[in-house]
């Protein structure tokens, strides 16, 4: 991958003249949460065909199977730094912004492979997905799409294309609003329109023929201005939520309509770009000096892992000058905020609004009262008060006679909006930082979004649902989490300051909590539901806020963030930061793997899986892509898999932590080439499974390697008790009947009858010695009263279905009474079991 990307960045610059400005998805996309779930959903599903084929199999799978690693994104973004390409992070609405980049700045192209930048008439498209790049490095190909022949050949002119894309359904019009007005196209005498009769379930036609139906309907309207007649006629045939659906239809004419019009002349506006060669389809910012004046020419393989020079602001500025990022928005609804505004509410917070006279200490006060963040409804949303409304049209809808199904009619909801409590007001300067940092791609995507909403995407991972020896991803890196979440909005300072008004004040301590919303797709849950994870803070110290850790510039305020960050993965060890024993671009890596090997359910990884890591990152073949390429795996070890997927996603939640605590490690020390690779892992891992021993072998036979993985393994286990007692195994599951009072507790209980003494011996006397647990064995399951040897019966409305023998008495004692199980039996009803006036237990259903 490294190889290639250099290969297109230089084949762009030198051969076609051209430069790359590559633009990454940065934005949380609540509006469009369903698309995301569908494809979340698919993916966990090609991630178990994954672990089935490598289990039954021992092969790579199928390339179409690909999964792309947690940390793939990121890696791209630093390789994008390493080559010196232009990088550019969408903040809100992806699609709109990468087309007013476009449209302002006089781009000459666009790549890209997504339907909705064609209906938004972009003059130059192509696609991404046919790029190719010649052995050779200096051909680069692609395809363009003729959008006007494709409107031509669809009877439709460019001026429709907006309204034809919002009557195909989007992600503001969904398809299952639109169902019925797709279906009342095609017309009852239509071949697909038995389907719709026949079937009592949500059911769309093919994509198609909508498409074909759409476009006669939209080349059929004379008057395109008026959308409220045309409103009228699209959802007349609906039966609930009409006022909703039109008002959304209009939203997405609107939407469209921003995005194909040609955005006004601006001063800061860069010249037309020259003619270029349509076969290199790239982006061209003409007048930029090109990166590469002085790097020499070659995808030599040692010029990728050379350190590279150190990244000036002015490196990824040039453009960022010109372009005026300040001015750079959506141009559709730019004025409301949209999804800018927080998703909870904001109201008054608890305990004493912070000021500078409130810290004793001569800190720096973390300045909340800079940034008010308003309550107002976010631009896609729902009114309140329309819930209670929906429900009741639906009623009225179900009832009513019509062809159409029922679930056609429903309200949709999009996600599950669940209310948290207000977050930590954050200063206007850091939000200034964290917006800078996110637009210009120097900072992990997901953490402007916690800062201004509380919400974080959490990506799918290569894992067996079914294994339970390995955690889930997301559970495994949540405490790593937790404490970003305290870093970020200071939870230390606020306890601190809390705790002193408590004791000013003389009362109880009352810390509001910070909750984070973690949206993700697994097993026992939808991802359309958020986990809601509260923000921890350190105990062994007080971490400064966050403004200090991110523009402090003392010597100390840099050991403040290395040590936030060594704290968050459980890795605040001397021997870690010995650059004797921990190489300093191996210290993410080894910060991983010490967070792993701490998981408190079981231990992760083994002796051999620990040391295949190691070996793997202080091999030379790791720097010489020829070598990796033909590097031959005979058997892909599916427990192999599953761990180097964990550990990237580690990896991950380590890059997102280290641009939490202020970037104490730099970007050339966080890229995951330089420290790992799956094929070389497999192998080193083979090695370890032939003989576990051979620490040597895997090592290519070089005692300077071993004397390296060495170190770092001592370094990873400093302090790590590894002998602890596996957690206890899962109690049995209960029998298939058993009565109320016989049903496990959630505790223990105390025995219904005393252990029995050991023949004549007198109770409480051991004759042996008391570790010897075995003549006192429980034969039942824990928690359950044990069956007493006197027998008895099991009655069911007074009748005796059942009776069962006891074991003999014991010598010198009297006789026990037999024991009625009772069935059916009233409350309070007693039966006398014998004439001597003794009642046994009795069990009552």
């Amino acid at each position: 991958m490294l190889g290639y990307l250099a290969a297109l960045s230089q084949a762009c610059l030198y051969q076609g003249c051209l430069e790359l400005v590559v633009v990454f998805n940065g934005t949380l996309g609540k509006e469009r949460w369903p698309e995301w779930a569908r494809r979340a959903q698919g993916q966990r599903q090609t991630a178990q065909l994954i672990v089935n084929h490598v289990s039954s199999k021992a092969t790579p799978p199928p390339r179409a199977w690909f999964l792309p690693p947690a940390c793939l994104s990121h890696c791209v973004r630093l390789a994008m730094f390493r080559f010196r390409v232009r990088v550019v992070q969408t903040l809100e609405d992806h699609h709109q912004e990468v087309l007013s980049l476009y449209r302002d700045y006089g781009f000459a192209g666009l790549i890209a492979q997504d339907s909705e930048f064609a209906l938004c008439n972009v003059p130059a498209y192509f696609s991404s997905h046919a790029l190719k790049l010649s052995w050779n490095g200096k051909n680069l190909t692609t395809h363009q799409y003729l959008l006007s022949e494709a409107a031509r050949q669809l009877g439709l002119k460019t001026h429709h294309l907006s309204l034809f894309a919002a009557l195909l359904g989007n992600h503001i019009l969904p398809d299952e609003d639109l169902a019925a007005f797709h279906w009342s196209l095609l017309g009852p005498e239509h071949p697909l329109a038995s389907l719709k009769v026949r079937a009592h379930q949500l059911v769309l036609p093919p994509c198609e023929v909508v498409i074909k139906a759409v476009s006669e309907y939209v080349s059929s309207i004379k008057d395109l201005g008026n959308l409220d007649a045309i409103a009228r006629d699209v959802f007349k045939q609906s039966q609930s939520r009409t006022e909703d659906k039109v008002e959304r239809f209009k939203k997405a004419v609107d939407y469209f309509s921003a995005a194909s019009k040609p955005l006004p002349k601006k001063d800061n506006r860069l010249s037309p770009p020259p003619n270029i060669n349509n076969s290199y389809a790239s982006l061209c910012v003409p007048g930029l000096k090109p990166p590469f004046q002085n790097a020499p020419f070659g995808p030599g393989p040692a010029a990728l892992f050379q350190a590279p020079p150190p990244p000036s602001q002015d490196f990824n500025d040039t453009l960022t000058g010109k372009m005026g990022f300040s001015d750079w928005s959506a141009p559709y609804d730019s004025t409301q905020g949209g999804s800018r505004l927080p998703n909870h509410h904001t109201s008054t917070q608890p305990g004493p609004s912070p000021s500078p006279s409130s810290s004793s200490d001569g800190e720096e006060p973390n300045d909340t009262n800079a940034n008010h963040l308003t309550d107002k409804p976010s631009r896609w949303e729902e009114p309140a008060g329309r819930g209670g409304s929906t429900s009741a049209d639906g009623s009225q809808g179900n009832g009513s006679s019509s062809n159409i199904p029922s679930l056609l009619s429903m309200a949709t909801r999009s996600h599950m909006d669940i209310t948290t409590p207000p977050l930590p007001q954050v200063s206007a300067e850091v939000l200034r930082v964290a917006e800078h940092r996110h637009r210009r791609g120097l900072m992990y995507p997901q953490i402007y979004h916690i800062l201004t909403k509380g919400e974080m995407k959490m990506p799918v991972c290569i894992e067996d649902e079914c294994n339970s020896e390995l955690p889930p991803a997301s559970l495994l890196f949540r405490a790593a989490r937790q404490y970003a979440y305290g870093v970020l909005f200071s939870l230390a300072e606020t306890h601190r300051r809390l705790e002193r008004l408590a004791l000013r004040k003389r009362t109880p301590l009352e810390v509001p909590p910070v909750i984070v919303k973690e949206w993700s797709s697994g097993k026992a849950k939808s991802a359309l539901t958020p986990e809601l994870v509260p923000a921890l803070c350190f105990r062994e110290w007080t971490c400064p806020n966050l403004r200090r850790l991110w523009l402090g510039r003392a010597s100390e305020d840099r050991s403040r963030r290395t040590r936030a960050f060594l704290a968050c993965l459980r890795s605040d060890c001397p021997a870690l930061l010995n650059p004797a024993q921990v190489p300093q671009h191996l210290l993410l890596m080894c910060c991983v793997l010490r967070y792993m090997m701490q998981w408190p359910g079981g231990r992760i990884l083994q002796r051999h899986e620990l040391d295949a890591f190691l070996a793997q990152a202080v091999s030379s073949q790791l720097y010489e892509p020829d070598q990796l390429q033909e590097l031959k795996v005979e058997k892909v070890d599916a427990r192999g898999v599953q761990l180097a997927a964990l550990f990237m996603a580690g990896v991950d939640t380590a890059l997102f932590i280290n641009d939490v605590c202020g970037q104490p490690l730099p970007w050339e020390h966080c890229c995951p080439w330089g420290f790992f690779d799956g094929k070389l892992f497999q192998s080193k891992l083979a090695r370890a499974a032939r003989d576990r021993a051979a620490l040597l072998d895997m090592c290519e036979g070089q005692e300077e390697l071993v004397s390296k993985v060495e170190k770092m393994r001592q370094a990873i286990l400093e302090g790590i008790n590894l002998s602890r007692p596996p957690p206890p195994p899962p109690p049995l599951p209960p029998p298939a009947f058993l009565p109320p009072a016989m049903v496990p507790p959630f505790y223990p209980l105390p025995p219904l009858y005393p252990p029995r003494p050991m023949g004549g011996m007198p109770p409480h006397h051991h004759p042996h010695h008391p570790h010897h647990p075995a003549q006192h064995r429980a034969r039942a399951f824990p928690g359950i009263q044990s069956i007493p040897p006197q027998g008895g019966k099991l009655e069911i409305a007074g009748m005796v279905v059942g009776q069962w023998a006891g074991n003999k008495p014991f010598r010198g004692r009297g006789g026990f009474n037999m024991q009625v199980v009772s069935v059916g039996a009233g409350k309070g009803c007693l039966h006398k079991l014998n004439k001597k006036k003794t009642t046994s237990d009795m069990y009552q259903l």
